[in-house]
């Protein structure tokens, strides 16, 4: 994992990467997104569960599922006629995990 003393300089970064951080952090700008995240840290749900756990309908957190899934943010796995869902890996919990720690550090 990479820390910030061992970011690239700037000249040293693609700008098609930089344009696709943005866009990833675009993903993070919904706080219906983070909702969803934040209930997969640790456990796998399908989508009745993400929408009773958030008080939401389910039309309203699949469409934000294929936005995570499309993303890379998401994975799920087939369990009979359900789709299970979970973080697609680590990043997604660090990230998490490092935005809550930034707002709690103003």
């Amino acid at each position: 994992m990479m820390n910030t003393e061992e970011l690239p300089a700037l000249d040293d970064v693609d700008e098609n990467m930089l344009c696709e951080l943005a866009e990833l952090f675009k993903i993070f700008g919904d706080s219906t997104r983070c909702k969803i995240l934040y209930a997969l840290l640790g456990k796998e749900m399908n989508v009745t569960e993400i929408s009773d756990s958030l008080k939401m309908t389910q039309p309203a957190i699949s469409q934000q599922l294929r936005v995570l899934k499309s993303n890379g943010l998401v994975r799920f796995r087939r369990d009979g006629k359900s789709l299970i869902y979970s973080l697609a890996d680590e990043h997604v919990k660090l990230i998490l995990s490092i935005g809550l720690e930034h707002l709690g550090d103003r």
